[in-house]
């Protein structure tokens, strides 16, 4: 067979999936010194090129088949570099190809004009590459190199606009908690997301490490083939260990509780950023690599090795974070922000189903409801943060409160957030959100774990919450009277107008996909289950009884779960119609109308504190501590006992030194022989 640089052609296609957004990277440099303008052309080609070298998988995808190749990367210790094309690492190839060529045929209108242009093409394509590379490598230290550029790719897109203008800020002005600052800068925001998620990289390297320990190789198929390492580290009680640190780097990249502090200021990037961000790269690396090692740790069970505590601490943290994220947003008044706490709390609904399906019979429902609640979120969330782009590109402003009104001069836009919205929110039957999201009630309330009532009971308010803030959203923007802000901009002949062309298509995609597909939902969520079924039984030898399969249909047909998600969506999209759509009652009156809603409306705006609290832990009181010393240690201990004690010592034995040199050679004679009797004495004793 015909090959390419050691590779064969009928492989080539997933090495150049990853390779050519880097290649893309390369280029755009050079490309930039002669014409800026075709440095987008470059990107949105090779992403192009990406997408559609992942798209030529797809058919493999759906026979269950997969593609395993290798090559030599470190010859002294039999290293190897590899892709591994199975049907998870297909899927989530494309959904991230697709969608971020969107993004960056969007990027050609919302960044045009930005005289710093080159350098973004050029870490938008070193972030899908590297997120790609994630995606397929068959090993975990490969994993690790695309995990480090992702976060590196992230850390220069949040801080893009360095030059921290007071437009590029994120939070409101003067506003603080606990008497910590709540208003950042873009070169700030980039090293709070740095810093945070390398405590979950750590986390990740050390377990990567310890597995390595034990059974001498990261790759993914050899860790299934061979379970004896996995005997060894149960019983001297690592194994749990090991695995949770493993998921303490999807915490970091994910933002998930408690690690998901960094994700709210990452809203200081480039809109077309924060969509790259949270619809197909970093938050959702940490979802696919629980995904990847999660059938690994269930499939032990079939050796007599239980790691149920691994699940548990999965599903506690996503439910966690769900609820946590999404009370946040249903107060704040940054429209990129409140994305990004349904972002957040989103990827915790993903982490929930990943995490109680280890703890259910049926491992593929849980796993299935999972992946394809990150399929859906990851249209109608590009959707959104796209949209939500056009909006501060006309009107200037992050703050809803500077909008209103805005449904008749951008109707294009006002119909695909709705749309786009109403997949959030899960609107019944008719999109992609809610066919994934009760797939993931079904999982939860059918688990058999003693965990699983409190589980789902947090998921659906979780779900109430999401409809409320989403609703409210469209509301506060579309709704109503022209803020005060639109005014002045009429006002002084800047007229409100719908987005160009280039930037409204691809969010107009993105949710025409999210009503389409839901309309054939179940049937699409029908589908996705029996190919994993079929992955996993193939794989991991996880057996999926095809009885069950067949008459539970994902478990999609649950009434406690169907009827769950019809009350959740009722109730807060009632809620959110009333307050800031029919505008019945004013929401500033009702917060304050008594202490209970006014305690709450303050603890969410000030995020639970616990913005101020990691702050106060590891930024204030290190300082204090550190001044602390400087001025009570150094200040006093150090520089005053060198300067008082020491320095006189020293001087005060120079002087006397100084007093045995008189220059007179009998004195030195004396001296002398003085000293020699001196020695002959002791030698004579």
């Amino acid at each position: 067979m015909a090959d390419f640089f050691g590779i064969p052609v009928s492989e080539l296609n997933v090495w150049l999936i990853w390779i050519l957004p880097f290649a893309a990277a390369m280029i755009i440099p050079a490309v930039g010194k002669f014409s800026k303008l075709s440095t987008g052309r470059v990107a949105v080609a090779f992403a192009l090129m990406s997408a559609i070298s992942a798209a030529t998988l797809f058919p493999m995808a759906l026979e269950a088949h997969e593609i395993h190749h290798q090559v030599m990367w470190i010859d002294a210790i039999g290293l190897k570099a590899g892709v591994l094309a199975d049907p998870l690492s297909i899927i989530m190839a494309n959904v991230v190809g697709w969608i971020s060529f969107l993004i960056m045929v969007y990027s050609t209108g919302y960044m045009k004009g930005d005289k710093d242009i080159t350098r973004f093409w050029f870490w938008m394509m070193f972030f899908i590459g590297s997120m790609q590379l994630i995606i397929l490598s068959d090993n975990l230290l490969q994993v690790f190199f695309g995990w480090e550029g992702v976060g590196l790719a992230s850390y220069a897109l949040i801080s893009f606009w360095y030059r921290d203008k007071k437009k590029d800020h994120v939070g409101q002005e003067g506003r603080s908690a606990l008497g910590v600052m709540e208003y950042f800068s873009p070169t700030h925001a980039g090293m709070k997301a740095f810093i945070m998620t390398k405590v979950g990289d750590v986390m990740m390297l050390s377990g990567m490490l310890l597995l390595f320990l034990f059974a001498g190789t990261f790759g993914f198929k050899e860790l299934v083939s061979d379970t004896a390492w996995a005997v060894e580290m149960s019983a001297q009680g690592l194994l749990v260990p090991a695995f949770v640190l493993l998921f303490g780097g999807a915490m970091g990249k994910s933002a998930q509780f408690p690690l998901n502090e960094w994700l709210l200021e990452a809203m200081t990037g480039p809109t077309a950023v924060s969509a790259l961000i949270h619809a197909a790269t970093m938050v959702k690396a940490g979802v696919f690599l629980v995904a990847r090692i999660g059938p690994i740790v269930f499939a032990l069970a079939a050796a007599g090795i239980l790691a149920d505590q691994f699940f548990e601490i999965i599903a506690w943290v996503g439910a966690i974070t769900a609820l946590l994220l999404a009370t946040q947003g249903m107060v704040n008044p940054e429209i990129k922000k409140v994305l990004a706490y349904s972002t957040g709390s989103q990827i915790g609904y993903m982490m929930l189903a990943l995490g109680v399906a280890g703890l259910s019979q049926h491992y593929v429902d849980g796993y299935t409801a999972g992946f394809f609640h990150l399929i859906s979120h990851a249209m109608f969330k590009a959707s959104l943060f796209m949209a939500a782009g056009s909006l501060l590109h006309v009107v200037g402003s992050r703050f809803m409160t500077d909008m209103g009104g805005l449904k008749k001069q951008m109707k294009k836009t006002y119909a695909f957030m709705w749309a786009a919205g109403l997949g959030l929110m899960g609107a019944p039957f008719i999109t992609t959100g809610f066919w994934s999201k009760d797939a993931i009630f079904a999982a939860v309330y059918e688990a058999d774990s003693s965990w699983a009532l409190p589980l789902f009971l947090i998921a659906v308010l979780t779900a109430v919450i999401t409809a409320f803030y989403t609703t409210r959203m469209i509301g506060m923007v579309f709704f109503g009277k022209n803020s005060k802000h639109i005014e002045k901009m009429e006002s002084e002949g800047n007229h409100i107008h719908e987005a160009p062309r280039s930037m409204w298509i691809p969010y107009g995609i993105l949710a025409v996909l999210t009503i389409g597909i839901g309309l054939i939902g179940l049937s699409a969520e029908e589908g996705i289950h029996h190919l994993f079924g079929e992955y996993l039984e193939h794989s991991f030898g996880i057996y999926v009884s095809h009885e069950a399969a067949s008459t539970e249909f994902l478990g999609g047909l649950n009434p406690v779960a169907l009827g769950a998600s019809l009350v959740a969506f009722a109730t807060g999209f009632g809620l959110g119609y009333i307050f800031y759509i029919g505008r019945w009652v004013d929401p500033a009156k009702f917060v304050n109308s008594n202490i209970f809603f006014y305690s709450m409306h303050k603890l969410f705006l000030n995020r639970w504190y616990l913005n101020a609290f990691v702050y106060w832990g590891f930024v204030v009181a290190p300082l204090w501590m550190a001044r602390g010393i400087w001025r009570y240690f150094e200040r006093t201990a150090i520089d005053t006992g060198m300067n008082i004690g020491f320095e006189k010592a020293v001087g005060w034995s120079a002087r006397v030194v100084q007093g045995t040199q008189t220059g007179v050679s009998q004195s030195y004679l004396y001296i002398f022989g003085a000293g020699l009797l001196f020695v002959v004495l002791i030698l004579l004793l």
